[in-house]
């Protein structure tokens, strides 16, 4: 019995998707819950699974296609996999003694998939020439790859009629690829911060060491009691961001048309980078989350962010923004603001520097801190002492638990 494979419900802040990758094929055999392709939206990538066991009889959105919510995008039929392969056997070989050739070019297409049939265009290579590992003789994504690979990643020659002079071999190559969906609405997201709003930046270092003592100190016992969680700086920096937001609530606004939202809580979004692009999961009401929860919570978004498992509600929201540049090696930057939040808190690396402490010159830890702001909000005064009392709460880390 035939079934529609439908795309998921976006939710009403996603408007359409894009087909990412087809994993299964029609007549390809599937197991239930199985995955068999994987739909992008502007935030998440969606996984749509077989119903039950059998196979694709047809695909009707090939890859790069757009698709809205609820679409149906492909047929399923449940049973053994291969059986609508099978029904359509009879017709091309009956057509096999009258066009021979036509019907072999027929077959070499269907047993092309969409992925590696766009690998093979990408290289110019002539896919009669991949052998192929997957069902029934298929080529496969990774035939083609390897096939490229085991050729040096030359090019197939070009018909003599269509040749052009090749250029130098490993010299001015290009590459062009269509923008995914996520990092289309990375660009439109930050094209309307930077235009859109006042924005300004504000700098400030703080004094790492005594946060770098204490989870020296207690590092080993916090992992041992917190089941396996380590402890590492975000922790410190998202309470201290806590309790400065708690201080300053127009750093923790946000502007509606020509109202000012004042949030009587303190959800923090804690940027996280991608294959596919930067995401920005929020913890949410962090007065109530202690460093050990803290730390568990962005560890689960990282691991989860990378297989893109998060959730569009888990990306949504959010009062304030960190996001933390230094694990790459930046030793300063002017973050842009995650709207419609009002502020971003950028960290930095940490580098040794010397400095005058009590009229003597020392080595020490330090960090660059940056604050983005909407001066059409945030005052100056406001967004440097917000500044302030970050470095404080890091510099003095007891104040933070004394919430002093």
């Amino acid at each position: 019995m035939s079934t529609d494979i439908k795309a998921p419900t976006f939710p009403e802040s996603v408007q359409d998707g894009t087909i990412a990758t087809w994993h299964k094929q029609p007549g390809e055999a599937v197991s239930r819950d199985e995955l068999i392709v994987d739909i992008e939206t502007d935030k998440v990538v969606l996984e749509v699974v077989a119903p039950a066991d059998g196979a694709l009889t047809e695909v009707l959105k090939g890859e790069g296609d757009t698709v809205l919510s609820n679409e149906v995008i492909a047929k399923f039929e449940a049973g053994a996999g291969g059986s609508a392969k099978a029904e359509t056997s009879e017709p091309a070989t009956e057509q096999k003694d009258e066009a021979p050739a036509e019907s072999s070019a027929d077959a070499g297409d269907k047993l092309l998939s969409p992925a590696a049939r766009k690998i093979a265009e990408e290289n110019n290579i002539d896919p009669a020439a991949v052998a192929g590992t997957g069902k029934d003789g298929r080529v496969t994504k990774e035939d083609v790859m390897n096939h490229v690979k085991s050729a040096g990643s030359k090019p197939a020659a070009a018909p003599a009629a269509a040749a052009v002079p090749a250029a130098p071999e490993g010299d001015r190559v290009e590459k062009r690829v269509p923008m995914t969906r996520l990092r289309k609405r990375i660009a439109e997201r930050l094209l309307e911060a930077t235009s859109t709003t006042a924005m300004l930046t504000t700098f400030n270092e703080v004094d790492m060491g005594p946060v770098m003592e204490l989870r020296k100190q207690y590092k080993d016992k916090f992992e041992k009691i917190h089941n396996g969680t380590r402890l590492g700086f975000m922790g410190f920096f998202v309470k201290a961001a806590t309790e400065a937001l708690k201080r300053f609530p127009a750093v923790n606004a946000s502007l509606d048309d020509n109202d000012v939202v004042y949030h009587g809580y303190q959800d923090i979004g804690v940027a996280v980078s991608t294959e596919k692009g930067l995401v920005v999961p929020v913890l949410r009401s962090t007065d109530n989350m202690s460093i050990a929860e803290v730390e568990s919570t962005i560890r689960d978004f990282g691991l989860r962010a990378r297989d893109g498992k998060l959730g569009i509600d888990e990306m949504t929201g959010g009062t304030f923004t960190i996001t933390n540049g230094g694990v790459f090696g930046s030793l300063l930057s002017t973050p842009i603001l995650n709207l419609p939040q009002t502020a971003i808190l950028g960290m930095h690396k940490i580098q040794e520097r010397p400095m005058a402490v009590n009229g003597e010159v020392k080595i020490r830890p330090m960090m660059y801190l940056a604050l983005s702001y909407d001066h059409r909000l945030i005052d100056g005064k406001e967004a440097v002492q917000f500044l302030v009392a970050i470095k404080e709460l890091l510099e003095d880390p007891a104040r933070i638990l004394l919430e002093i």
